[in-house]
């Protein structure tokens, strides 16, 4: 038994429509298809400028909030050198990488110098995704677990205070974000000192200005001309509703569903056109 139809209309030529529609949409979507418009860009002259000009600055004290609720105020850190690393907790590559190697940095300096000789502070930029809970499972996923090292989260105005005063710079772009891969030392009188660029550094140039403050012995300097490449950092394509960093691949799976659709379609036309063909008289 056929199935009803509506007087005067034809299914086949409705499908053969819908196929046409869809392929007039997948080929405006391919012609007209385009990056998002190119936000600011980080230019990493300046922003190691603004860095360098931190140098011998106080940093405020500002109270941060660690995953258990404690309130951690950085002057209570004074007496002693601090590191500051900034990070955000969406991030799958650069943050990582950098948070590890700095683990591998500061174990070489509690060697060095005494488990507790120096304390260590990272601090997620990325409001209000970077939650002292986000941040404590940041620190379990690079697998941190070394004394006098805490990571914590903070208010907008305490992150761009602590920014500010550290020279730490960041410029959200459309598609990510430029940083400054960042670790700043302080001495025990909260005025930086030093900072370290790059996902990864020698040894040395860590442990050395610490070693400096502790003991006083001088420390090496570093070449900020070299330094210019390696400190602008991008990401890939920011989700401002995850809170994350993704790769774009939105525009291959919507090109891919649609011909998918578009091929199950001229499967079913050829098929009832098949049919049809069939079922006339020779």
């Amino acid at each position: 038994m056929r199935d009803p139809r509506l007087p005067g209309v034809d299914p086949n030529r409705l499908l053969l429509y819908a196929a046409v529609g869809l392929v007039l949409w997948l080929l405006a979507g391919l012609l007209f298809a385009q990056a998002l418009p190119a936000g600011a860009r980080l230019d990493p002259r300046d922003a190691l400028a603004t860095s360098q000009a931190a140098i011998g600055r106080p940093l405020g004290d500002y109270t941060l909030t660690a995953a258990d609720g404690r309130l951690v105020r950085l002057a209570d850190y004074r007496g002693r050198p601090l590191v500051v690393q900034f990070i955000y907790t969406g991030c799958f590559q650069v943050c990582p990488t950098t948070t590890r190697f700095l683990g591998r940095a500061v174990e070489e300096a509690q060697r060095a110098l005494g488990r507790d000789a120096l304390r260590v502070v990272t601090v997620g930029f990325n409001l209000p995704f970077d939650t002292p809970a986000a941040m404590r499972e940041f620190q379990k996923r690079q697998d941190i677990d070394l004394p006098n090292w805490e990571f914590l989260g903070g208010d907008a105005p305490t992150i761009d205070g602590m920014a500010r005063d550290l020279g730490f710079v960041w410029v959200p772009t459309a598609s990510g974000y430029d940083h400054l891969t960042q670790v700043t030392i302080l001495d025990g009188r909260g005025r930086v000192v030093r900072q370290i660029y790059g996902e990864s550094f020698e040894l040395p140039m860590f442990v050395a200005p610490l070693k400096e403050i502790v003991t006083g012995a001088p420390a090496p300097t570093q070449n900020l001309a070299e330094l210019v490449e390696r400190v602008r950092i991008l990401c890939t394509v920011y989700d401002p509703r995850a809170g994350k960093y993704r790769l774009n691949y939105g525009l291959f799976i919507e090109i891919f569903a649609g011909f998918t659709v578009l091929g199950a379609v001229l499967y079913y036309l050829t098929n009832e056109w098949r049919r049809h063909r069939r079922g006339q008289p020779s």
